[in-house]
C-alpha cells in the first residue's frame, strides 16, 4: 500500500457545446416563428366587408379615427386642420401616397367625410377605408 501519494483527481468538465447548440436552435425557432402585428396604439373597432382586396403601395399614410372623435395621423394625434397640412405635406414629399383610413364602426360619419374632403383638397386621390373581414365583429 501507497500511503504517501495522493490519487489524482480528474479534472470535472462540463461540456456546454450541446446546451449552446439546443439554445441557438430554440432562438431560430421562435424568431422564425413568431408574428408581428401592427394595430396601432390606439384601439379600433373595424366595420366588416365582404372583399378583401387591398392593393399594395410604397408609402402609406394611416389615419385613425376613433368612436370618441379622436383623430390621428400615423401616432400623432391631430386636429382636423392640422391633418389637412400633414396631408399637403405628404402630398408633397411622395408622388401619389396612399391614404388608409382606419375608422372606428361607430365614429360619426361626417368626420369620416371631413377625412376624405381633406384628402381631396390636399390632392391625394390614393383612399382605402380599413375593414375587417370575418363575424366577430373585434377589429383585433
Amino acid at each position: 500500500m501507497a500511503f504517501g501519494r495522493k490519487k489524482r483527481r480528474e479534472e470535472i468538465r462540463i461540456e456546454l457545446t450541446s446546451m449552446v447548440d439546443v439554445v441557438f436552435l430554440l432562438l431560430i425557432f421562435f424568431m422564425v416563428s413568431t408574428t408581428f402585428l401592427d394595430r396601432g396604439s390606439i384601439g379600433i373597432n373595424l366595420p366588416q366587408a365582404s372583399d378583401t382586396a387591398s392593393v399594395a403601395a410604397p408609402r402609406e399614410v394611416r389615419i385613425y379615427l376613433t368612436d370618441r372623435g379622436q383623430l390621428r395621423l400615423d401616432d400623432v394625434a391631430l386636429s382636423q386642420a392640422e391633418l389637412l397640412e400633414r396631408l399637403r405635406h405628404f402630398g408633397r414629399q411622395q408622388p401619389r401616397p396612399a391614404i388608409v383610413l382606419l375608422a372606428d364602426r361607430q365614429a360619426r360619419h361626417g368626420q369620416v367625410v371631413a377625412i376624405m374632403d381633406a384628402a381631396r383638397q390636399a390632392g391625394l386621390t390614393d383612399l382605402a377605408i380599413a375593414t375587417q373581414t370575418g363575424d366577430n365583429g373585434t377589429g383585433r
